[in-house]
């Protein structure tokens, strides 16, 4: 797991201290180890930051280079078949001096060109230069779970920059950082930006996930290219549950125990809910493992003793850590770096505080169970998108309410479209259509953002086994009526831990708590109002006057007023609130001063 940064430029090369530059601001990405390719006469510069994991030798050492000298890789994630593909390569001829899955991915490379993507599982984005081609060949994976940012010429460069962060754009000079209008509309109503391509500042790109780029010597990118299409509807002709439910079983099993190889300390993060307990009692059939839980001080509802129930059930090494709301309001202004690109994600703040008290413990690698909700139809939108009567207008109305924060807004349409495009491919099935959007648009741009975000910023990497290609073939191909059962969700996994007993039943037939303590600690934590209202209604505090939201908000602090009446548009208060706070810290932090 590591950040990696670079450009491509065919006019003056850039000096080369501006690597160094674009890896300092990527150093928590990867604190072990750092290296450089620099290559002026054909305009070329890559940066690696390393979080060593397996192989912590200098072997792993990178950028990796061919051993002709004509392929050059940065890479950052981790390839969990990568034991497999490696005995694939060594029997073609190829030859590997470190265990790191770094190499696997070069050599993958050399033996079958751009089409090496197609056999990788895993987490990863990737920067290789080809020397032949005199091109640099850039790869995100199919879920999105590692992010690829870059800028070209219109933010006022000349050529091409791409790194695992926005902030490593400020290293550039010349660039020209301007916020996006729409991306802040998006984020105010959606809580992020659902744009596959789009990001907070104008100009600046991410590779959607599961998409190539292909990059010319003169610095000239071409358009991404897609390499893996997540499955629109589901096999018609697989709908034995028993087959599903042991073809998931046998898989997870599988995905599971190669998430657990490190040469590092691995821990679970537990939550005593369905998704991270099955999670953890897969892994404890095949070893002894360590799981966390985190407590909220002071909240209404705490989830430890449903993990304290799994951890002895599966006699796993459980230990326990409490988030304050002190420890939240404290670490805001700091964390807001974190967020990076837009989102909202509250958990970004308080599991942000478990990862680092994860890795003061020790621990370097955890699993989490990010995923399950969108694959297998966890939240109620998908019990509500398979009860919607009436015509399509009213229904797209109906997701818009369930998404949005606002009664409506100026994302309403662009939101219409996107559920139109995946509507038709899902052949007018709106359950369907309702997870594509999950998978494609909300996890990429906001749940795992979260997940990358926060771990990495405290050097710890995060791996997530439901979103493996192998695991998300199998949901995606599954009949909805397999997932869900009358109100019941999740019955896909719930019929796994049940059928192979896995898990106390108690657990297998718990509902999902989904409530976010964070917003409630702005109208239930005294000391927390206070500093929001602070950030928010301050002189110095520009969204809230560009966005036009003072009246709004000096009704939520002041007079406690949660939302304004039909036909207003802005109903939810808190959630306002909270945005906005967030994007005043993320404009502070990004640009280093108030926008």
């Amino acid at each position: 797991m590591c950040g990696i940064s670079g450009f491509l430029t065919s006019s003056t090369c850039p000096p080369r201290e501006l690597l160094v530059r674009m890896a300092d601001a990527l150093q928590h990405r990867g604190p072990d180890d750092r290296g450089y390719f620099y290559d002026q006469a054909a305009g070329l510069g890559l940066a690696h930051n390393r979080l060593s994991i397996i192989d912590l030798t200098a072997a792993g050492h990178q950028p990796m280079v061919g051993r002709d000298g004509r392929t050059a890789l940065v890479y950052n994630g981790e390839v969990y078949n990568s034991k497999e593909l490696r005995k694939e390569l060594e029997a073609a001829g190829h030859m590997f001096v470190s265990r790191c899955d770094t190499e696997v991915v070069l050599r993958a490379y050399e033996q079958w060109g751009r089409e090496c993507v197609n056999r990788f599982c895993g987490m990863f984005a990737f920067a290789l230069w080809d020397d032949r081609r005199k091109e640099l060949f850039l790869a995100r994976d199919p879920l999105g779970m590692k992010p690829l940012y870059y800028t070209t010429e219109k933010t006022g460069l000349s050529g091409f920059y791409f790194a695992s962060e926005l902030k490593a754009f400020r290293a550039v000079q010349g660039f020209r950082l301007s916020v996006s209008r729409a991306a802040v509309n998006s984020f105010m109503e959606f809580g992020y930006m659902f744009d596959e391509n789009r990001t907070a500042l104008e100009g600046v790109w991410k590779l959607p996930p599961g998409h190539t780029l292909v990059v010319r010597a003169d610095g000239q990118a071409g358009r991404p290219q897609a390499y893996h299409i997540l499955p629109s509807q589901p096999d018609a002709g697989e709908t034995s549950e028993g087959l599903l439910c042991e073809r998931l079983h046998s898989t997870l099993n599988t995905v599971v125990a190669q998430h657990l190889v490190a040469d590092v300390p691995v821990a679970i993060l537990l939550s005593g809910g369905l998704d991270s307990s099955l999670m953890a009692a897969l892994a404890a059939r095949s070893a002894k493992v360590t799981t966390v839980t985190m407590g909220f001080a002071g909240a209404r509802f705490d989830e430890r003793p449903f993990a304290r129930d799994v951890a002895a059930h599966i006699a796993s090494d459980h230990h326990e850590v409490t988030i304050t709301g002190k420890e939240i309001r404290d670490s805001l202004e700091e964390t807001a770096s974190v967020f990076d690109d837009l989102f909202d994600d509250w958990g970004t703040l308080s599991t942000r505080l478990l990862y680092l008290k994860c890795r003061q413990m020790g621990i370097k690698v955890v699993l989490v169970g990010e995923g399950a909700d969108e694959l297998f139809g966890g939240y109620p939108v998908f019990n509500v998108a398979g009860r919607l009567r009436g015509p399509t207008l009213w229904r797209l109305f109906r997701l818009w309410h369930m998404y949005g924060c606002r009664r409506y807004g100026r994302t309403m349409w662009p939101f219409f479209r996107t559920m139109e495009e995946y509507l038709r491919g899902a052949s007018g099935d709106w359950f369907h259509s309702v997870r594509l959007f999950e998978l494609r648009r909300q996890l990429p741009n906001h749940y795992v953002m979260k997940v990358d975000k926060a771990s990495m910023s405290v050097s710890v990497e995060a791996r997530a086994p439901y979103l493996d290609r192998r695991i998300v073939d199998i949901a995606c191909r599954a009949p909805r009526a397999t997932l869900l059962k009358g109100e019941q969700n999740k019955a896909m996994l719930r019929a796994v831990a049940a059928r192979y007993d896995l898990l106390p039943p108690g657990i297998v037939d718990r509902r999902k708590f989904g409530a976010s303590i964070a917003m409630s600690w702005m109208d239930d934590d005294p000391g927390f109002r206070a500093y929001a209202r602070d950030v928010v209604l301050c002189r110095e505090a520009e969204w809230t006057e560009r966005l036009r939201l003072r009246r709004a908000m000096e009704a939520y602090f002041d007079r406690q007023r949660h939302g304004f009446g039909f036909p207003h548009p802005l109903s939810l208060f808190r959630i306002i609130a909270w945005r906005l706070m967030l994007l005043t810290l993320w404009s502070r932090s990004i640009t280093n001063r108030e926008m």
